[in-house]
């Protein structure tokens, strides 16, 4: 079969796309947007009909792919570690429901924060849920994994948490394909109780979820994705879950470690295996990508005089990435590590683009501010959440999607005032418009920037479900029509916008402004296609 190099990424989307795919679901987020954008652009998915669309958030896209499932057909689901908040309601009962359709649940987690707002691990939540877990330690098993993630759901009639790090999403290797197989046909589960979670359907299933474990966990053990490598010095014994496996072989010139290694990249962990290393060595060390979950599930029942090292002992540090220098260190090795940063190189932290229409906005709103004070601006998550960073200084709050405008209602409930709340038009629509109804309904007295640029500029430009509907949005959630205004940020039109931004400001009640301008980037994107095309 061909071969290619991909990232893991789109190693993951291909071997979906292979495993006979029906439908992808996904709301864009840093490190999985790659994959649903592969699938897009990928011509044997769009002759077969696989439907990809961007979903509206992370719970509508997970509860379209257990529709999917239901229907008997294979379904993936995309976001990143945050957004499974956003869908845990689904996520957490799919385990009771069970599968029908192979159904895998594609995480990707961000330790170090390169472009999130915490370090969560997604591994943690299979566990909470009860249902396999995958990681893969590179792209040739990433895109192998998936094929088996979907066999493995409709053998066990169960959902699969599919979880990818930062790295191993954007890192790129050779991939070898497998011969491509056809979706499934349609075909509702013999059940037919199966997915009605009535508190006594729920409580049979449940039960049998339970069951499952002792077979999730004799999976983990005889599928092949976790191995054991004995190795002669048994003073240390070295469990390497997903991509902390490659970090660990970097560290050897042959790729080869002297101690016994348990290679993890499927979960629940085979206690056989760990038994096994507990046995015949003196100590343990767990190198594993954010959360010490399963060195503290070790610790809890096998730690006996200090036996395991890992993130919660100061062997490997608790926060950030782990890589082969920390690795090293780990193992009592030297660090080899590459030349300083030359002083010349300086540091650029983000910036709004040249350009873009948030900062006309923003400097429409600090002129119409300045005499209120600052902490009054409420933000959300976007390229708009840079109006935080200098020049502007112009917001007060990031802590989730959607929580700018119930957040400012809270604020205005105690009694501040002005209050704004600033959110984009993608993020409005994942999960403002419930806050926007809930503080017309309480008659709040705020004011709602909506920053329409058209797109979700954030995570590369996909369509905005808000595209063209903001105005009748609102209307249908109850904001009065003469309190929605609608502004163009330009320079040009500077005085003007101050000036309505002041007037509402003034209205006690809930107003919504849309200060609407193309996203400078899809714009230049767009006028060179156009021009490629005379």
């Amino acid at each position: 079969m061909q071969k290619l190099l991909l990232l893991g990424d789109e190693a993951i989307a291909q071997g979906a796309l292979d495993a006979g795919l029906s439908g992808v679901y996904a709301y864009p987020g840093t490190p999985s947007t790659e994959i649903t954008e592969y699938i897009q652009n990928n011509k044997d998915a769009r002759e077969r009909g696989v439907h990809c669309t961007w979903s509206v958030n992370e719970k509508t896209a997970m509860e379209t792919a257990v529709g999917v499932s239901y229907a008997g057909k294979r379904a993936l689901v995309c976001m990143k570690h945050v957004g499974l908040n956003v869908a845990a309601d689904p996520f957490t009962n799919s385990a009771i429901t069970g599968a029908n359709g192979g159904l895998v649940y594609l995480i990707a987690d961000d330790p170090s924060m390169h472009s999130s707002q915490d370090e969560q691990d997604s591994r943690f939540y299979a566990r909470f849920a009860q249902i396999p877990c995958l990681e893969p330690s590179s792209q040739q098993e990433a895109y192998d994994m998936i094929r088996y993630a979907f066999d493995l759901s409709e053998s066990m009639r169960t959902p699969v948490l599919f979880r990818v790090t930062t790295r191993m999403a954007h890192s790129r290797s050779g991939v070898e394909r497998r011969e491509p197989r056809k979706a499934n046909d349609l075909k509702l589960c013999d059940n037919p109780k199966q997915f009605i979670l009535l508190p006594a359907n729920a409580r049979k299933q449940y039960r049998e979820l339970l069951a499952k474990q002792d077979a999730f966990e004799q999976h983990a053990q005889k599928d092949g994705f976790n191995r054991y490598e004995d190795g002669a010095d048994k003073k240390l014994g070295i469990i390497a879950c997903g991509i902390a496996y490659n970090y660990l072989l970097e560290n050897y010139d042959n790729l080869k470690c002297p101690h016994p290694v348990l290679k993890i990249s499927q979960y629940p962990i085979p206690r056989a295996d760990v038994q096994r290393m507990m046995d015949e060595c003196e100590k343990i060390l767990v190198l594993e990508e954010g959360y010490p979950i399963y060195e503290e599930l070790l610790r809890g029942y096998m730690n006996n005089g200090g036996r395991i090292l890992g993130r919660m002992d100061g062997t490997l540090p608790r926060d950030g990435e782990l890589n082969p220098n920390i690795v090293a260190k780990a193992l009592g090795m030297p660090a080899t590590k590459g030349a300083p940063v030359p002083e010349l190189v300086v540091a650029r932290p983000p910036a709004l683009c040249v350009g873009c229409p948030h900062v006309d906005s923003y400097l429409a709103l600090n002129e119409a501010m300045k005499d209120h004070g600052k902490g009054k601006v409420f933000a959300d998550i976007g390229c708009y959440t840079l109006g935080a960073m200098p020049p502007y200084n112009a917001i007060c709050s990031t802590l989730d999607m959607g929580a700018s405008i119930t957040m400012a209602k809270g604020a205005a409930d105690s009694g501040l005032s002005p209050v704004v709340a600033v959110i984009g038009d993608s993020t409005f629509t994942h999960s403002g418009m419930t806050g926007l109804l809930e503080a017309v309904n309480d008659k709040a007295s705020i004011t709602v920037m909506i920053m329409d640029n058209s797109t979700t500029g954030m995570t590369g430009g996909q369509d905005s479900h808000a595209f063209g509907k903001i105005e009748q949005i609102c209307l249908g959630l109850g904001v009065e029509k003469e309190h929605i205004r609608l502004m163009k940020p330009l320079k040009a039109n500077h005085e003007e916008n101050v000036q309505i931004i002041k007037e509402e400001l003034a209205y006690k009640g809930v107003s919504v402004i849309v200060p609407r301008r193309e996203c400078i980037q899809t714009l230049n994107r767009r006028m060179k296609q156009q021009a490629a095309k005379k």
